[in-house]
């Protein structure tokens, strides 16, 4: 039952970090600036420590050295890289979290530079999964339980786009307090139960990690948020989002477990359509979806119960569409 070591290893250490990271961040006036556009009463926010997802990474790693040593030692290295692949994302977002409070303000680097840096990672990713025999170019349709091959070319650029998409849309989730971490928990408890009924251990130890770093995280980025986990923490969780879902050969599953992830970017993408077709109006009150539910009246704690409860009941139905890929 390593994955439940992995688990206790992750919330241990992450909780513990919470402790010492959280006053060193305030010391170093590490503080989240506010996008002026936002809900106003988010500028009570201005100040509050970010970066904090540097907690869960460490939590993560530490129990993957620990709980996930013998994999490693018997040659299974595929949990280590798909934590190395998320930790590119994270030094990505670091960056762009250091350039804000380089600069204080709330942009950091610019779009076409998270961009290549995000298609670079992807296809890098994609590379070492197919090269050390992890990957194959065979897409499996969840539900319908049949797969079909597609040219290794194509199976780049569908990765590519798929990985990047995800990165993005969960970062974009990570408005309010406590939603990105809310959201994620579900899907992490999705991927141990996957993994494990696969027979992929390395994987279970990785996303059990997951979900009790997240766990320990919560503690402190619940509502009223003592921390955010700023583009480190976001850009990290989408790329094990993703990561995990490609590592398991079913990454058409991303959009059932990840609809809140989807809803949120597509309101995005609806709103500037919208706003530049009709010329300055608008679809929602405000995007992306979280703020149009906040001006409507939701307040951050129903947002987070309801969007964490959804994705629950998304996980359990998706287990569902995956658990006849392999006989038991």
């Amino acid at each position: 039952m390593m994955y439940i070591l992995s688990f206790i290893v992750a919330f241990g250490v992450g909780a513990i970090a919470g402790q010492i990271l959280i006053p060193l961040l305030r010391r170093l006036k590490a503080g989240q600036a506010i996008r002026e556009d936002g809900p106003t009463w988010h500028m009570s926010k201005q100040g509050t420590p970010t970066m904090g997802g540097l907690m869960f990474i460490l939590a993560i790693a530490v129990a993957v050295l620990t709980a996930g040593w013998h994999d490693l030692m018997a040659g299974n290295r595929n949990h280590l890289y798909v934590f190395l692949f998320a930790l590119v994302f994270g030094i990505i977002g670091f960056i762009d979290d250091f350039q804000k409070l380089r600069h204080h303000a709330n942009e950091g680097l610019t779009a076409p530079q998270k961009f290549l840096l995000q298609l670079a990672a992807a296809i890098a990713f994609t590379v070492l999964l197919r090269n050390s025999g992890y990957l194959t170019h065979t897409l499996y349709i969840p539900f319908f339980n049949v797969e079909f091959p597609m040219p290794w070319w194509l199976y780049m650029v569908f990765s590519a786009f798929v990985m990047v998409g995800t990165v993005n849309a969960v970062n974009l989730t990570d408005g309010i307090d406590g939603l990105a971490t809310g959201v994620t928990i579900p899907v992490a408890l999705f991927y141990v139960a996957v993994s494990a009924w696969y027979g992929r251990n390395d994987l279970t130890v990785l996303s059990a990690a997951l979900a009790g770093g997240l766990c320990a995280f919560l503690i402190y980025n619940f509502h009223p948020a003592k921390v955010f986990m700023g583009d480190t923490g976001s850009l990290f969780l989408g790329g094990m989002v993703c990561g995990l879902a490609f590592a398991l050969n079913i990454p058409l599953i991303i959009p059932v477990i990840g609809l809140i992830y989807v809803a949120e970017v597509l309101s995005d993408i609806i709103q500037v359509v919208y706003f530049k077709k009709t010329h300055g109006k608008r679809f929602f009150r405000m995007a992306p979806l979280h703020h149009h539910l906040e001006l409507g009246g939701w307040s951050e704690t129903k947002l987070f119960c309801v969007f964490s409860g959804i994705t629950l009941i998304l996980c359990v139905l998706a287990f569902l569409g995956v658990m006849n890929r392999f006989p038991v």
